[in-house]
């Protein structure tokens, strides 16, 4: 059977170097902590919240994302696509997230939030009422994806086509309609 870690806060661990235990970690806290590189595949994360974290490069084949937290944390380059899909659901406030693959996931009502999302791969992505707020999306891929109720007020630098997407009910704001005329070659001026 797999060892569960319960409500334990992990700070300015370098779980590059040491590696990390493999478990199920339910409620945890992971501070400060070093993963660039690492092997997360088929662990478990519950509940949990990485803050101030270097996530970038990791490899997340089946790995467990149950209403999990980043806060400030590098993720450079990471496949959610790769993932457990079940109940995979996630949260990012103050992160960079740029290279990072999200291909073909369903993560509806996820945050985004001041986050950097440059060259980010969206296509094909369930997310409806997902929050992009105060988020710079250059050269994000949205292609065939559900964005009905998404919230892209005070996003930035988004460009995509709103024939290859559902966005019934999406949030804009005037800043953003060059984003989403960008194909028309039409010019929007204030």
């Amino acid at each position: 059977m797999e060892k569960i870690i319960t409500e334990e806060t992990f700070t300015n661990k370098d779980f590059s170097r040491d590696g990390i235990e493999i478990a199920e970690y339910e409620v945890c806290l992971f501070k400060n902590c070093n993963f660039q590189n690492c092997d997360l595949s088929s662990l478990k994360f519950m509940d949990c919240v990485f803050e101030d974290c270097n996530l970038s490069s990791v490899k997340m084949n089946n790995t467990s994302l149950q209403t999990v937290e980043f806060r400030d944390c590098k993720i450079l380059g990471v496949h959610f696509d790769d993932c457990n899909t079940f109940g995979l659901s996630l949260s990012f406030e103050g992160c960079q997230l740029n290279h990072s693959v999200f291909f073909q996931l369903q993560i509806p009502k996820t945050k985004f939030i001041d986050s950097k999302l440059i060259e980010v791969d969206f296509a094909e992505c369930d997310l409806r009422d997902s929050q992009f707020q105060h988020s710079d999306l250059s050269g994000a891929i949205f292609e065939n994806c559900d964005l009905q109720k998404a919230d892209f007020r005070n996003a930035n630098n988004y460009s995509f086509d709103p024939e290859m997407n559902k966005l019934k009910n999406a949030k804009f704001t005037l800043d953003g309609l060059p984003g989403l005329l960008g194909k028309y070659k039409i010019k929007v001026e204030h």
